[in-house]
């Protein structure tokens, strides 16, 4: 008998391309149909037959306290009340760029936006209007979603499908990005020398989180930091994924960088659809309807996704100690997973810090895309299938994060680590049809 998940896949696969709204979620590099969720409360998820997990998707990072926490539930409710969507500006709207630009030193002005996307397209846009340049320099398998001139070299669902690039980009759309390897300061030496003056922007995450969990080497932010200065580029930190998660300041307040310009997603509506980017007064004050660079959207600064966002950085601004929580549980993953590698003799590498964490089916230590991408991803697939028997929810590919969240407990790590002990000494784990 066909279990609902099944039932509703099918359906859908008849009217949305390959079934989902998001290609990850397809299953494709893993094998069998996705899980069709129907409800998540702290760090439980359950599908549509019913059936429990432990999630460590959370919404690919947002839901750091963790699913459906109440206080953000009825902070949602209250402003639902009064309105979805006015297409006006609101007191919510004020509220949140005051408090963004209060925990993010770097942050002086901010625009909201819809998505993670939408704040990368228009951050570039941005720094090409300021400096009047045109090229921008982004790092092999860093995803910065999917604006064409993005869709070079990207990781995340890009790398999981195996497509290099994505058709229907435009030659001219991508001929002024440069891509250098990740964690390599020659390269992008190399790059701002052979273009001198014609570089507007370069473009990275500060831990990359879209081809697995990749850390940024020693004096690598540094001497990124020092380049961008030196020729006048303006540098930009895409923290979709580590704003507000690795820190009250993202991974820059983390790692102790400053960039020109940020990038966020989803986090500051707590899993809302939103984003932002922000950074220097003189930067921003370029952006319409001050300055000559356009940038629009009916729904940016929705009422609803401020009130849960609002909500969910008050709370992380106020208890500190959530932050020591988030890292304890990734050191209890990291450490227990090495451990478990070590005892079963399993070839495979745990990379992460703070909340994230990535386990990577290689011998070579991961350090950029090329490394990441000598992954055995048929061996990952069934690992993942494991764990989803299991009863754990994890991402259904080898290149993306493993997020947790204040709602998640050591027993929690400590059943992650069991299943996949479990896993290494040779259970019953293959890959389904």
């Amino acid at each position: 008998m066909m279990t609902k998940s099944e039932r509703l896949f099918e359906r859908a696969v008849q009217r949305i391309p390959g079934g989902v709204n998001s290609p990850v979620r397809a299953y494709r590099s893993v094998g069998g149909t996705p899980r069709f969720i129907e409800r998540a409360d702290g760090a439980s998820a359950w599908d549509a037959d019913g059936r429990r997990y432990t999630d460590y998707i959370g919404s690919w990072g947002p839901m750091l306290l963790g699913h459906n926490h109440p206080a953000i539930w009825e902070a949602v409710c209250k402003a639902a009340e009064k309105g979805l969507s006015f297409g006006a500006a609101t007191e919510a709207e004020v509220e949140m760029a005051e408090l963004i630009c209060s925990l993010v030193p770097s942050v002086e002005m901010v625009r909201m936006v819809n998505s993670g996307t939408e704040a990368v397209m228009s951050a570039i846009r941005a720094a090409r209007g300021y400096t009047g340049r045109d090229k921008i320099i982004k790092f092999e398998g860093c995803y910065h979603g999917h604006c064409d001139a993005m869709l070079v070299k990207a990781g995340s669902g890009v790398m999981t499908a195996g497509i290099p690039d994505s058709a229907g980009v435009p030659a001219g759309c991508a001929e002024d990005t440069l891509t250098a390897a990740y964690n390599d300061l020659h390269e992008v030496e190399r790059l701002f020398e052979e273009n001198r003056g014609k570089i507007a922007a370069l473009i990275l995450e500060p831990v990359a989180a879209n081809m697995g969990v990749v850390l940024p080497q020693e004096g690598f932010l540094e001497g990124v930091r020092a380049l961008c200065s030196r020729h006048g580029a303006v540098l930009i930190f895409d923290e979709v994924i580590t704003g507000f998660r690795l820190g009250i300041g993202g991974a820059q307040g983390f790692y102790g960088i400053t960039p020109d310009l940020t990038t966020f997603g989803k986090i500051i509506g707590a899993g809302m659809p939103v984003g932002a980017y922000g950074g220097k007064r003189e930067i921003m004050e370029c952006v319409a309807p001050v300055g000559p660079v356009y940038q629009a959207g009916t729904l940016s600064g929705n009422p609803v996704a401020m009130a849960a966002g609002l909500a969910q950085l008050r709370i992380l601004k106020g208890h500190p100690e959530i932050y020591e929580k988030l890292g304890r549980l990734g050191d209890s993953f990291r450490l227990g997973m090495k451990k478990v590698l070590e005892q079963t003799g399993a070839k495979a590498q745990v990379t992460g810090t703070g909340s994230l964490a990535c386990l990577f089916f290689t011998e070579e230590p991961v350090i950029d895309y090329p490394s990441a991408k000598k992954s055995d991803t048929e061996r990952f697939g069934r690992y993942f299938h494991h764990l989803l028997k299991s009863g754990i929810h994890a991402a259904p590919s080898q290149f993306e994060a493993i997020f947790f969240s204040n709602a998640h407990t050591e027993e929690d790590i400590a059943a992650f680590l069991d299943a996949a002990e479990a896993f290494f000494r040779g259970e019953d784990c293959q890959r389904p049809d």
